[in-house]
Protein backbone atom coordinates (compact mmCIF):
# COMPACT_ATOMS: atom_id res chain seq x y z
CA UNK A 1 0.00 0.00 0.00
CA UNK A 2 2.60 2.66 0.73
CA UNK A 3 4.41 1.13 -2.48
CA UNK A 4 1.33 2.31 -4.27
CA UNK A 5 1.15 5.61 -2.82
CA UNK A 6 4.80 6.55 -3.55
CA UNK A 7 4.32 5.50 -6.82
CA UNK A 8 1.22 7.95 -7.22
CA UNK A 9 3.44 10.41 -6.04
CA UNK A 10 6.32 10.05 -8.43
CA UNK A 11 3.77 9.60 -11.00
CA UNK A 12 2.16 12.86 -10.04
CA UNK A 13 5.40 14.61 -9.65
CA UNK A 14 6.91 13.81 -12.85
CA UNK A 15 3.56 15.34 -14.76
CA UNK A 16 3.77 18.46 -13.07
CA UNK A 17 7.21 18.80 -13.90
CA UNK A 18 6.62 17.95 -17.53
CA UNK A 19 3.90 19.92 -17.62
CA UNK A 20 6.44 23.21 -16.06
CA UNK A 21 8.76 22.44 -18.37
CA UNK A 22 5.92 21.75 -21.75
CA UNK A 23 3.61 24.91 -20.61
CA UNK A 24 5.89 27.66 -22.05
CA UNK A 25 6.79 25.83 -25.27
CA UNK A 26 3.07 25.64 -25.66
CA UNK A 27 2.20 28.57 -25.26
CA UNK A 28 5.34 29.55 -27.76
CA UNK A 29 4.04 27.63 -30.41
CA UNK A 30 1.12 29.82 -30.34
CA UNK A 31 2.72 32.65 -31.22
CA UNK A 32 2.53 34.31 -34.44
CA UNK A 33 5.77 33.24 -36.58
CA UNK A 34 7.12 35.26 -39.38
CA UNK A 35 6.62 33.85 -42.58
CA UNK A 36 9.34 35.25 -44.60
CA UNK A 37 7.44 34.21 -47.86
CA UNK A 38 4.38 35.44 -47.54
CA UNK A 39 5.77 38.45 -46.62
CA UNK A 40 8.24 39.06 -49.60
CA UNK A 41 4.82 37.61 -51.19
CA UNK A 42 2.87 41.05 -49.78
CA UNK A 43 5.75 43.46 -50.23
CA UNK A 44 5.38 42.70 -53.49
CA UNK A 45 1.88 43.04 -53.62
CA UNK A 46 2.29 46.27 -52.13
CA UNK A 47 4.28 47.75 -54.91
CA UNK A 48 1.68 46.60 -57.06
CA UNK A 49 -0.93 48.31 -55.83
CA UNK A 50 0.65 51.88 -55.60
CA UNK A 51 1.47 51.21 -59.15
CA UNK A 52 -2.29 51.22 -59.59
CA UNK A 53 -2.34 54.95 -59.06
CA UNK A 54 0.95 55.90 -59.49
CA UNK A 55 1.14 55.88 -63.00
CA UNK A 56 -1.58 53.30 -63.48
CA UNK A 57 -4.38 55.42 -63.14
CA UNK A 58 -2.98 58.63 -63.40
CA UNK A 59 -2.58 58.30 -66.58
CA UNK A 60 -6.08 56.02 -67.64
CA UNK A 61 -7.74 59.63 -66.52
CA UNK A 62 -5.44 61.80 -67.94
CA UNK A 63 -5.96 60.54 -71.26
CA UNK A 64 -9.69 60.95 -70.94
CA UNK A 65 -9.79 64.11 -70.10
CA UNK A 66 -9.42 67.24 -72.57
CA UNK A 67 -5.74 68.05 -73.10
CA UNK A 68 -6.72 71.41 -70.92
CA UNK A 69 -7.26 69.20 -68.09
CA UNK A 70 -4.33 66.81 -68.72
CA UNK A 71 -2.26 68.09 -65.29
CA UNK A 72 -4.72 68.57 -63.52
CA UNK A 73 -5.50 65.15 -63.12
CA UNK A 74 -2.00 64.06 -62.45
CA UNK A 75 -1.87 66.68 -60.01
CA UNK A 76 -4.39 65.38 -58.05
CA UNK A 77 -3.99 61.58 -58.18
CA UNK A 78 0.11 62.10 -57.06
CA UNK A 79 -1.10 64.73 -54.25
CA UNK A 80 -3.72 62.48 -53.15
CA UNK A 81 -1.02 59.37 -52.76
CA UNK A 82 1.04 62.16 -50.88
CA UNK A 83 -1.72 63.57 -48.19
CA UNK A 84 -3.31 60.30 -47.47
CA UNK A 85 0.02 58.66 -47.06
CA UNK A 86 0.46 61.13 -43.91
CA UNK A 87 -3.39 60.72 -43.17
CA UNK A 88 -3.26 56.80 -43.03
CA UNK A 89 0.05 57.11 -40.45
CA UNK A 90 -1.42 60.02 -38.36
CA UNK A 91 -4.85 58.73 -38.05
CA UNK A 92 -6.40 56.74 -40.83
CA UNK A 93 -4.99 53.41 -39.57
CA UNK A 94 -5.73 53.32 -36.47
CA UNK A 95 -9.22 54.58 -37.11
CA UNK A 96 -9.43 50.86 -39.68
CA UNK A 97 -7.75 48.73 -38.06
CA UNK A 98 -6.83 49.73 -34.38
CA UNK A 99 -9.01 47.93 -31.07
CA UNK A 100 -11.26 50.22 -29.81
CA UNK A 101 -12.83 47.47 -27.25
CA UNK A 102 -16.23 47.67 -26.76
CA UNK A 103 -16.71 49.79 -30.17
CA UNK A 104 -15.17 48.36 -32.29
CA UNK A 105 -18.14 47.02 -34.30
CA UNK A 106 -17.92 50.63 -35.77
CA UNK A 107 -14.26 51.78 -35.48
CA UNK A 108 -10.90 51.19 -34.53
CA UNK A 109 -10.31 54.02 -31.75
CA UNK A 110 -7.01 56.15 -31.69
CA UNK A 111 -4.63 53.83 -29.99
CA UNK A 112 -2.76 53.20 -33.12
CA UNK A 113 -2.40 56.97 -33.86
CA UNK A 114 1.34 57.36 -35.47
CA UNK A 115 1.36 53.93 -35.62
CA UNK A 116 1.52 53.52 -32.25
CA UNK A 117 2.80 50.29 -31.15
CA UNK A 118 4.14 48.63 -34.68
CA UNK A 119 7.87 47.83 -34.85
CA UNK A 120 10.58 45.93 -36.33
CA UNK A 121 9.34 42.81 -35.10
CA UNK A 122 5.50 43.46 -34.59
CA UNK A 123 3.32 40.95 -36.58
CA UNK A 124 0.26 41.12 -38.29
CA UNK A 125 -0.78 37.07 -38.71
CA UNK A 126 2.10 35.75 -40.60
CA UNK A 127 3.73 39.33 -41.65
CA UNK A 128 5.29 42.49 -40.27
CA UNK A 129 2.38 44.77 -38.88
CA UNK A 130 4.28 47.39 -41.10
CA UNK A 131 4.05 45.45 -44.50
CA UNK A 132 0.05 44.97 -43.52
CA UNK A 133 0.18 49.01 -42.47
CA UNK A 134 1.74 49.32 -46.24
CA UNK A 135 -0.48 47.37 -48.24
CA UNK A 136 -3.81 48.85 -46.46
CA UNK A 137 -2.73 52.02 -47.33
CA UNK A 138 -2.21 51.84 -50.88
CA UNK A 139 -5.85 50.58 -51.12
CA UNK A 140 -6.53 53.94 -49.19
CA UNK A 141 -4.40 56.00 -51.81
CA UNK A 142 -6.42 54.49 -54.68
CA UNK A 143 -9.90 54.95 -53.55
CA UNK A 144 -10.29 58.65 -53.28
CA UNK A 145 -8.12 58.79 -56.58
CA UNK A 146 -11.02 56.90 -58.39
CA UNK A 147 -13.64 59.30 -56.44
CA UNK A 148 -11.78 62.52 -58.70
CA UNK A 149 -12.63 60.71 -62.07
CA UNK A 150 -16.51 61.88 -61.19
CA UNK A 151 -15.57 65.79 -61.21
CA UNK A 152 -12.34 66.01 -63.67
CA UNK A 153 -12.26 69.32 -65.56
CA UNK A 154 -13.93 71.39 -63.01
CA UNK A 155 -13.08 71.56 -59.44
CA UNK A 156 -10.94 73.36 -57.40
CA UNK A 157 -7.55 71.95 -56.50
CA UNK A 158 -7.89 72.95 -52.95
CA UNK A 159 -11.53 71.74 -52.45
CA UNK A 160 -10.52 68.46 -53.77
CA UNK A 161 -7.70 68.11 -51.19
CA UNK A 162 -10.08 69.07 -48.31
CA UNK A 163 -12.52 67.25 -49.53
CA UNK A 164 -10.53 63.66 -49.98
CA UNK A 165 -8.84 64.17 -46.63
CA UNK A 166 -12.17 64.11 -44.68
CA UNK A 167 -13.52 61.52 -46.81
CA UNK A 168 -10.69 59.04 -46.55
CA UNK A 169 -11.07 59.89 -42.48
CA UNK A 170 -14.97 59.82 -42.27
CA UNK A 171 -15.70 57.18 -45.02
CA UNK A 172 -12.81 55.22 -46.29
CA UNK A 173 -11.72 54.24 -42.94
CA UNK A 174 -14.57 53.31 -40.96
CA UNK A 175 -16.20 51.06 -44.14
CA UNK A 176 -12.59 49.20 -44.06
CA UNK A 177 -12.86 48.81 -40.61
CA UNK A 178 -16.48 47.41 -40.63
CA UNK A 179 -15.71 45.28 -43.44
CA UNK A 180 -12.10 43.69 -42.56
CA UNK A 181 -10.99 45.58 -38.91
CA UNK A 182 -13.03 43.11 -37.09
CA UNK A 183 -16.10 45.44 -37.42
CA UNK A 184 -20.00 44.46 -37.79
CA UNK A 185 -20.11 43.49 -41.36
CA UNK A 186 -17.30 40.82 -40.63
CA UNK A 187 -18.85 39.59 -37.71
CA UNK A 188 -22.14 39.10 -39.65
CA UNK A 189 -19.92 36.85 -42.13
CA UNK A 190 -19.84 39.41 -44.96
CA UNK A 191 -17.61 38.57 -47.81
CA UNK A 192 -15.76 41.27 -49.62
CA UNK A 193 -12.50 39.88 -50.19
CA UNK A 194 -10.26 42.43 -51.97
CA UNK A 195 -12.89 45.65 -52.10
CA UNK A 196 -16.22 45.65 -53.61
CA UNK A 197 -17.45 47.45 -50.94
CA UNK A 198 -15.05 49.33 -49.34
CA UNK A 199 -13.16 50.35 -52.55
CA UNK A 200 -15.44 50.22 -55.90
CA UNK A 201 -18.85 50.89 -53.93
CA UNK A 202 -17.49 53.72 -51.54
CA UNK A 203 -15.73 54.98 -54.40
CA UNK A 204 -19.09 54.85 -56.80
CA UNK A 205 -21.52 56.16 -54.72
CA UNK A 206 -19.23 59.47 -53.43
CA UNK A 207 -18.69 59.50 -57.52
CA UNK A 208 -22.48 59.59 -58.20
CA UNK A 209 -22.87 62.19 -55.72
CA UNK A 210 -20.29 64.36 -56.00
CA UNK A 211 -21.07 64.55 -59.76
CA UNK A 212 -24.69 65.56 -58.92
CA UNK A 213 -23.56 68.05 -56.40
CA UNK A 214 -20.97 69.92 -58.43
CA UNK A 215 -22.99 70.03 -61.52
CA UNK A 216 -22.55 69.16 -64.89
CA UNK A 217 -19.48 70.61 -67.42
CA UNK A 218 -19.84 73.68 -69.54
CA UNK A 219 -21.58 72.18 -72.65
CA UNK A 220 -22.41 68.62 -71.40
CA UNK A 221 -23.91 66.60 -72.92
CA UNK A 222 -24.85 68.65 -76.02
CA UNK A 223 -20.77 69.24 -76.49
CA UNK A 224 -18.45 66.34 -77.82
CA UNK A 225 -15.70 65.82 -74.95
CA UNK A 226 -13.90 62.44 -76.12
CA UNK A 227 -10.85 61.67 -74.65
CA UNK A 228 -7.57 63.73 -75.72
CA UNK A 229 -4.90 60.75 -75.73
CA UNK A 230 -6.33 57.08 -75.78
CA UNK A 231 -2.64 55.85 -76.40
CA UNK A 232 -2.19 57.20 -72.58
CA UNK A 233 -5.43 56.01 -71.57
CA UNK A 234 -4.64 52.53 -72.95
CA UNK A 235 -1.13 52.57 -71.30
CA UNK A 236 -2.65 53.80 -67.64
CA UNK A 237 -5.54 50.61 -67.99
CA UNK A 238 -2.87 48.07 -69.07
CA UNK A 239 -1.08 48.87 -65.36
CA UNK A 240 -4.35 48.58 -63.72
CA UNK A 241 -5.04 45.23 -64.89
CA UNK A 242 -1.35 44.30 -64.21
CA UNK A 243 -1.53 46.19 -60.99
CA UNK A 244 -4.54 44.96 -59.77
CA UNK A 245 -2.63 41.02 -59.06
CA UNK A 246 -1.32 42.65 -56.07
CA UNK A 247 -4.94 44.18 -55.27
CA UNK A 248 -6.74 40.92 -55.25
CA UNK A 249 -4.54 37.79 -54.75
CA UNK A 250 -2.51 40.19 -52.07
CA UNK A 251 -5.66 40.27 -50.19
CA UNK A 252 -5.16 36.68 -49.26
CA UNK A 253 -2.37 38.23 -47.10
CA UNK A 254 -0.27 35.07 -48.06
CA UNK A 255 1.50 32.98 -50.69
CA UNK A 256 -1.29 30.22 -51.03
CA UNK A 257 -3.64 28.49 -52.36
CA UNK A 258 -6.25 31.56 -51.97
CA UNK A 259 -4.02 33.74 -53.79
CA UNK A 260 -3.50 31.69 -56.95
CA UNK A 261 -7.10 31.74 -56.75
CA UNK A 262 -7.55 35.07 -56.59
CA UNK A 263 -4.81 36.03 -59.46
CA UNK A 264 -6.78 33.10 -62.15
CA UNK A 265 -10.19 34.41 -61.25
CA UNK A 266 -9.13 38.29 -61.86
CA UNK A 267 -7.75 37.19 -64.94
CA UNK A 268 -10.83 35.57 -66.41
CA UNK A 269 -13.14 38.27 -65.20
CA UNK A 270 -11.40 41.47 -66.75
CA UNK A 271 -11.26 39.05 -69.64
CA UNK A 272 -14.44 37.98 -69.79
CA UNK A 273 -15.92 41.30 -68.70
CA UNK A 274 -14.14 43.28 -71.60
CA UNK A 275 -15.35 40.75 -74.63
CA UNK A 276 -18.48 41.65 -72.81
CA UNK A 277 -18.56 45.10 -73.07
CA UNK A 278 -16.98 45.00 -76.68
CA UNK A 279 -19.53 42.71 -78.20
CA UNK A 280 -22.29 44.93 -76.68
CA UNK A 281 -20.61 48.13 -77.94
CA UNK A 282 -20.14 46.57 -81.13
CA UNK A 283 -23.90 45.41 -81.69
CA UNK A 284 -25.27 48.62 -80.64
CA UNK A 285 -22.94 51.53 -82.13
CA UNK A 286 -21.51 49.12 -85.21
CA UNK A 287 -18.17 49.34 -84.11
CA UNK A 288 -16.08 47.66 -81.16
CA UNK A 289 -13.95 50.89 -79.51
CA UNK A 290 -10.90 50.79 -77.88
CA UNK A 291 -12.06 52.99 -75.06
CA UNK A 292 -15.32 50.33 -74.61
CA UNK A 293 -12.95 47.66 -74.23
CA UNK A 294 -10.56 48.71 -71.60
CA UNK A 295 -13.62 49.89 -69.51
CA UNK A 296 -14.85 46.85 -69.43
CA UNK A 297 -12.07 45.56 -68.34
CA UNK A 298 -11.93 47.85 -65.40
CA UNK A 299 -15.53 46.86 -64.94
CA UNK A 300 -14.53 43.62 -65.05
CA UNK A 301 -11.74 43.89 -62.31
CA UNK A 302 -13.74 45.38 -59.97
CA UNK A 303 -16.70 43.53 -60.09
CA UNK A 304 -14.64 40.61 -59.47
CA UNK A 305 -12.47 41.88 -56.70
CA UNK A 306 -15.25 41.08 -53.87
CA UNK A 307 -15.33 37.59 -54.97
CA UNK A 308 -11.60 36.88 -55.95
CA UNK A 309 -10.81 34.79 -52.89
CA UNK A 310 -14.09 33.07 -52.55
CA UNK A 311 -15.22 31.80 -56.26
CA UNK A 312 -13.81 29.19 -58.47
CA UNK A 313 -13.11 29.78 -62.59
CA UNK A 314 -17.11 28.93 -63.37
CA UNK A 315 -17.83 32.12 -61.19
CA UNK A 316 -15.30 34.32 -62.74
CA UNK A 317 -16.57 33.76 -65.67
CA UNK A 318 -20.37 34.61 -65.52
CA UNK A 319 -19.14 37.59 -62.74
CA UNK A 320 -17.24 39.05 -65.30
CA UNK A 321 -20.08 38.29 -67.99
CA UNK A 322 -22.07 40.17 -65.72
CA UNK A 323 -20.25 43.12 -65.23
CA UNK A 324 -19.56 43.89 -68.90
CA UNK A 325 -22.77 44.04 -70.32
CA UNK A 326 -24.37 45.72 -66.72
CA UNK A 327 -21.32 48.63 -66.65
CA UNK A 328 -22.12 48.88 -70.12
CA UNK A 329 -26.21 49.42 -69.88
CA UNK A 330 -25.80 51.40 -66.81
CA UNK A 331 -22.50 53.74 -68.21
CA UNK A 332 -25.63 54.59 -71.24
CA UNK A 333 -28.03 55.11 -68.93
CA UNK A 334 -26.27 57.67 -66.33
CA UNK A 335 -25.26 59.76 -69.59
CA UNK A 336 -27.62 59.74 -72.26
CA UNK A 337 -30.74 59.15 -70.48
CA UNK A 338 -30.16 60.65 -67.10
CA UNK A 339 -27.24 63.19 -68.32
CA UNK A 340 -25.59 62.66 -65.20
CA UNK A 341 -22.27 64.00 -65.67
CA UNK A 342 -20.02 61.44 -63.92
CA UNK A 343 -16.53 62.59 -66.01
CA UNK A 344 -14.78 59.23 -66.14
CA UNK A 345 -18.35 56.83 -65.50
CA UNK A 346 -16.49 56.46 -61.94
CA UNK A 347 -20.63 55.41 -60.87
CA UNK A 348 -21.50 53.11 -63.04
CA UNK A 349 -18.18 50.76 -63.80
CA UNK A 350 -17.16 51.12 -60.04
CA UNK A 351 -20.74 51.31 -58.00
CA UNK A 352 -22.57 49.04 -60.22
CA UNK A 353 -19.37 46.73 -60.63
CA UNK A 354 -18.93 46.97 -56.51
CA UNK A 355 -22.44 46.17 -55.76
CA UNK A 356 -23.34 43.90 -58.13
CA UNK A 357 -19.86 41.48 -57.62
CA UNK A 358 -20.26 41.30 -54.12
CA UNK A 359 -23.91 40.13 -54.29
CA UNK A 360 -23.53 37.50 -56.78
CA UNK A 361 -20.26 36.70 -54.69
CA UNK A 362 -23.14 35.01 -51.93
CA UNK A 363 -24.26 32.69 -54.98
CA UNK A 364 -20.90 31.37 -56.58
CA UNK A 365 -18.87 31.12 -53.46
CA UNK A 366 -21.17 27.87 -53.33
CA UNK A 367 -19.11 24.60 -53.39
CA UNK A 368 -20.75 23.23 -55.98
CA UNK A 369 -20.04 25.97 -58.29
CA UNK A 370 -16.46 25.62 -57.87
CA UNK A 371 -16.08 28.06 -54.66
CA UNK A 372 -14.75 27.54 -51.40
CA UNK A 373 -17.69 26.87 -49.94
CA UNK A 374 -20.55 28.62 -47.30
CA UNK A 375 -19.02 28.63 -43.68
CA UNK A 376 -20.86 26.13 -41.66
CA UNK A 377 -24.55 26.80 -40.95
CA UNK A 378 -25.11 29.46 -43.70
CA UNK A 379 -27.18 28.33 -46.70
CA UNK A 380 -27.20 30.97 -50.02
CA UNK A 381 -30.18 32.82 -49.16
CA UNK A 382 -28.76 33.67 -45.86
CA UNK A 383 -25.02 34.77 -47.40
CA UNK A 384 -27.07 36.65 -50.36
CA UNK A 385 -28.94 38.19 -47.79
CA UNK A 386 -26.19 39.32 -45.69
CA UNK A 387 -23.97 40.47 -49.08
CA UNK A 388 -26.89 43.20 -49.84
CA UNK A 389 -27.32 44.00 -46.38
CA UNK A 390 -23.26 45.19 -46.60
CA UNK A 391 -24.36 46.88 -50.04
CA UNK A 392 -27.01 48.78 -48.93
CA UNK A 393 -25.25 49.56 -45.91
CA UNK A 394 -22.10 50.92 -47.56
CA UNK A 395 -24.24 52.95 -50.08
CA UNK A 396 -25.96 54.42 -47.50
CA UNK A 397 -23.25 55.51 -45.48
CA UNK A 398 -21.01 56.82 -48.43
CA UNK A 399 -23.73 58.53 -50.02
CA UNK A 400 -24.84 60.74 -47.11
CA UNK A 401 -21.52 61.53 -45.49
CA UNK A 402 -19.94 62.35 -48.78
CA UNK A 403 -23.03 64.99 -49.41
CA UNK A 404 -22.15 66.47 -46.27
CA UNK A 405 -18.16 66.45 -46.91
CA UNK A 406 -18.59 68.21 -49.89
CA UNK A 407 -21.00 71.02 -49.09
CA UNK A 408 -18.30 71.51 -45.90
CA UNK A 409 -15.51 71.60 -48.15
CA UNK A 410 -17.40 73.92 -50.63
CA UNK A 411 -18.59 76.53 -47.49
CA UNK A 412 -14.80 76.62 -46.36
CA UNK A 413 -12.45 76.23 -49.96
CA UNK A 414 -14.82 76.24 -52.32
CA UNK A 415 -15.40 73.08 -54.57
CA UNK A 416 -15.92 74.45 -58.45
CA UNK A 417 -13.94 76.62 -60.21
CA UNK A 418 -15.38 79.43 -62.47
CA UNK A 419 -17.03 79.60 -65.62
CA UNK A 420 -14.08 81.24 -67.37
CA UNK A 421 -11.31 79.20 -65.48
CA UNK A 422 -13.47 75.99 -66.57
CA UNK A 423 -13.08 77.44 -70.32
CA UNK A 424 -9.45 78.34 -70.20
CA UNK A 425 -8.55 74.69 -69.04
CA UNK A 426 -7.71 73.86 -65.12
CA UNK A 427 -3.84 73.04 -66.14
CA UNK A 428 -3.02 76.80 -66.72
CA UNK A 429 -5.39 78.10 -64.38
CA UNK A 430 -4.52 76.24 -61.30
CA UNK A 431 -0.76 75.19 -61.78
CA UNK A 432 0.28 77.42 -64.10
CA UNK A 433 1.46 74.89 -66.57
CA UNK A 434 0.26 72.86 -69.77
CA UNK A 435 0.57 69.24 -70.48
CA UNK A 436 1.92 69.62 -73.72
CA UNK A 437 4.04 72.85 -75.30
CA UNK A 438 4.36 72.05 -79.12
Amino acid sequence: MIRMHRNFLSVTFLLLVSLLFHAPLAAAAELPKLDMANTAWMLTASALVLFMTLPGLALFYGGLVRAKNVLSVLMQCFSIACMVTIAWVVIGYSIAFGDAGADNAWWGGLAKSFLSGIGFKTLKGSIPETVFAMFQLTFAIITPALVLGAYAERVKFTGMLLFSLLWLLLVYAPVAHWVWGEGWLQKMGFMDFAGGTVVHLNAGVASLVAALVLGRRQGFPDTHMPPHNLTMTVTGASMLWVGWFGFNAGSALAADGSAGMAMLVTQIGAATASLAWMFCEWARYGKPSMLGIVTGMVAGLGTITPASGFVGPLGALVIGAAAGVACFFATNFMKRTMHVDDSLDVHPVHGVGGALGTTLTGVFVASYFGGAGYPDGTTMGTQVLVQIVGVLAVAAWSGAITWVLLKVSDALAGMRVTEEEETEGLDTVLHNEKGYNL
